[in-house]
Parts: C-alpha cells; structure tokens; sequence
C-alpha cells in the first residue's frame, strides 16, 4: 500500500507504521469504512479503525441500545457486526480502496474466537494492523472480561502474537479497572505493539417514570466530552509508568471533539488519538480538526506534531 503524505509537519508515527496525522476513527463508531464518505474524505485522516469483527455475526443487543447524557452517549450496541466471512467478502474489497493505513478491530467470546479472527485478518496485505479489543463492557461473555483480568489481557495476546508473529498488534484497554497500568503491562508483555486508551466508563441511565433502566442491556459505555478529564489522566499516566519506559506509542480517545482536545491527549502522551461520539453530532468535523491542528501549529511555531507527545511541562 501507499500513502501519498501531503503535510509532514501533521504526520506522526505509532512505531512501523507511519501516519498522515494523528487521527483515527474510533472503532464501532464509522462502521467498516464509506458509511461516512459522503460527509468526509476518509483518506485525509491519518488511519481507520473499524467496528469489531467477531467470527460469527451479531445481531448486538436488543434495542434501546443507545442514550444521550449530559455532555455524553451511553451505548449498548453489544458489537454488532456482519460476521468474519460477510466482512472479509464484502467489506475488506471496499477496505482496500483507502490510501491510509486500515486497522481492524477484532473481539469475540472466547480465546479461540479472537484467535479465528486475528489469523484470518493478519494475512490480508492491506490491513496495516490489529486492534484487539478487551474492553467492551457491553457483552456479557468476552470484552472486558478479559481486559479487568491482567493474566487473561497477558494470555489472550499471548497466543494472538504466537499465531500472527509479523502483525501490528494495537490492544484497547478499558478504564474499568483500580489500576490501568497492570494490563497495560501485562499487554506490552505479551507483545503489544501499542495501546489504545481508553474504552468507555461503564454507566446507566433510569427512567424516572417508568422506574426502570433506559437501556435494554440496563448499563452501557460511556463515551464523549463527559470523560474526556479521565481518559487524558489515563493516558498521561500509562505514558509516564509504563508506555514511555517500554518506548510503547499510545492512541489516545475519550470524548475528543476538536483540536485543543487532540493537542491535549498528545501533550499527555498521546502519539494519535481516535474520535468517535462527536462524530455522531458531526460527521465532518475531523477535517475541522485538522485545520485546527495547523493553525495550533502555526500559532507555535511547529515543525512537527510529533514534538508535542509527552511534552506536558510538570
């Protein structure tokens, strides 16, 4: 694949790979690729991430499956997705159209099932890398059972990294945890290639009137500006104990909704960041990040955002 780069003072890198930019989508948010086209050149981002690929399709959970909060989403969408064999038929023809690097989020109920998915994908040449999620707190077998268990977060990329030794391997961490740091150790362990941080907050919302839960699965994820603080507090704090020492980059996410928001996942140690829920109020406004970025650039007189990952001044 190549990747004609148009602006190198935005390009970044997330260790062999290189980057445009800094931004991706967030997986589950842009399905598998031109849902969002007609908005949003997708080739002018840095990377795409697509929603979870599980071996069988997944209907995901019953409705309702999503709520709105105060300066946030809560969803319940239970990985709903095609299925292994329907994506790699009729979405990875469409996936090799991109001229940026293309990530495929892969999860599933067991160990087996992520390790059916991983193989598969990992020999598809235009798939730049993986992104294993152990974070989805929407499911009941899988997801974050694994990622809240550093010994399975440490087991599960074990045997994904023995089947796929050449893979670019991305794990996505869940903030659901007393101490993030230790998965995140126990990924970079096992042969993580890169972090991603974080997953939602698990939360709920109830019906007053009704007296019952909004969503049909009672809890959800928790996702946009409401926990942005947390997740950049997250991220600086996996760079500073364990990303920076082990020279491990860290995609950063968590209600980022414009450039300052991206400006400051990156000074907290953020190599690229992925953006999700503002996406759902405004398809276009990654290309309003962008210039964003130029203009924080200019205003500083930057010759690379690069030189902003982990440039917090304490």
């Amino acid at each position: 694949m190549t990747v004609q780069n148009t602006d190198n003072t935005l390009s970044v890198s997330l260790g062999q790979i290189q980057l445009n930019n800094p931004i991706l989508t967030a997986s589950g948010t842009c399905g598998y690729c031109f849902e969002l086209m007609d908005f949003f050149d997708l080739n002018h981002l840095g990377g795409f991430i697509t929603k979870s690929i599980t071996p069988e399709p997944r209907l995901g959970n019953p409705p309702q499956r999503t709520c709105e909060t105060p300066a946030g989403l809560i969803n319940a969408i239970g990985l709903a997705n095609v299925g292994l064999d329907k994506f790699c038929e009729e979405k990875i023809p469409l996936l090799e159209r991109m001229t940026i690097p293309v990530f495929v989020n892969v999860a599933g109920k067991t160990v087996n099932d992520y390790l059916i998915v991983a193989e598969r994908i990992s020999q598809i040449p235009h798939i730049a890398g993986l992104e294993i999620n152990v974070s989805c707190p929407n499911v009941k077998e899988g997801g974050i059972s694994f990622g809240t268990d550093p010994k399975s977060v440490y087991d599960l990329v074990c045997q994904i990294r023995k089947r796929c030794p050449d893979t670019y391997l991305i794990v996505k961490l869940t903030p659901n945890v007393t101490d993030i740091c230790v998965p995140a150790r126990a990924a970079i362990d096992a042969g993580a290639n890169c972090l991603s941080l974080v997953n939602t907050f698990v939360g709920m919302a109830i019906d007053i009137h009704a007296r019952r839960p909004v969503l049909a699965n009672r809890t959800g994820g928790l996702s946009g500006p409401a926990i942005k603080p947390m997740a950049v507090y997250l991220v600086n704090k996996v760079y500073q104990q364990v990303a920076r020492p082990s020279n491990i980059p860290l995609i950063g996410l968590g209600g980022i909704s414009c450039a300052d928001d991206v400006v400051e996942f990156m000074l907290a140690g953020a190599s690229a960041v992925s953006v999700g829920t503002h996406m759902m109020i405004n398809p276009a406004c990654l290309e309003t990040i962008l210039t964003g970025l130029r203009n924080y650039m200019q205003q500083y007189q930057m010759n690379n955002i690069r030189d902003l990952t982990g440039a917090l001044c304490e």
